[in-house]
Parts: C-alpha cells; structure tokens; sequence
C-alpha cells in the first residue's frame, strides 16, 4: 500500500474542490493515484459536491422550483395535447388505408391462438 503524506492529501482535495467540472477520475489521473483512494480522501474530510437532484434543489429557492413546475405542468399538457391528435391521426390514417389498429389486431392474434 503506497503512503501519501496529509498534506498530499489534503492538497488533493482541495484541487478537487477548485475544480468544479472534474470529475473524481479526472482529477486523481492528473494527481497519479487511484480514483477510490481520491474518493476516500474526500469522504474523510467531510467535503464532497452535492450529487444529482439534490445539487440543483438545495440551491434554488422554493420560487424557482414552484416556476420550474408550472413550467414543467404547461410543457406535460402540451405534449399529451399532442399525443392525443396524433393517436386520432393514427387512427384516422389506418382505417382510410385498411391497416389493422391496435384494437383489432388483438383481437385477431387471440382468436388464431385459442
């Protein structure tokens, strides 16, 4: 097992912390040592990024996030609006073609396997 001195150590972290776009792998193959033991280091001091949803909720304020959701409840109904008229296009453009729809077509497949 290799030895690095504290201050290594907490010279990598820090390096880490300062490098916001680095990942811990990027940082500990510019450093020559193994991610894991960068991810140890880490740990053991008590810093860290904060990982997934969690980095954007904890820094946004509740009205961000309240404005992100109606934003986000608008573009849902939108896109169910949309899925709906394509369904009836769909359906639509399979009757005036003779296509089998969904419908039908279960039909079909459960009466050749009973």
């Amino acid at each position: 097992m290799k030895y690095y001195p504290p201050e290594f150590k907490a010279d990598a972290v820090a390096l880490y912390e300062l490098r916001p776009k680095a990942t811990i792998k990027q940082v500990a193959a510019d450093l020559g040592v193994n991610s894991e033991t960068l991810r140890n280091w880490i740990r053991a001091n008590g810093e860290g990024r904060p990982r997934g949803r969690r980095a954007v909720a904890s820094s946004a304020g509740p009205a961000v996030l309240e404005a992100e959701n109606a934003a986000l409840r608008r573009e849902n109904a939108e896109l169910r609006k949309e899925r709906e008229i394509l369904r009836k296009a769909a359906r639509y453009f399979a009757s005036e073609t003779g296509w089998p729809t969904a419908a039908s077509s279960l039909r079909t497949t459960s009466a050749v396997t009973a």
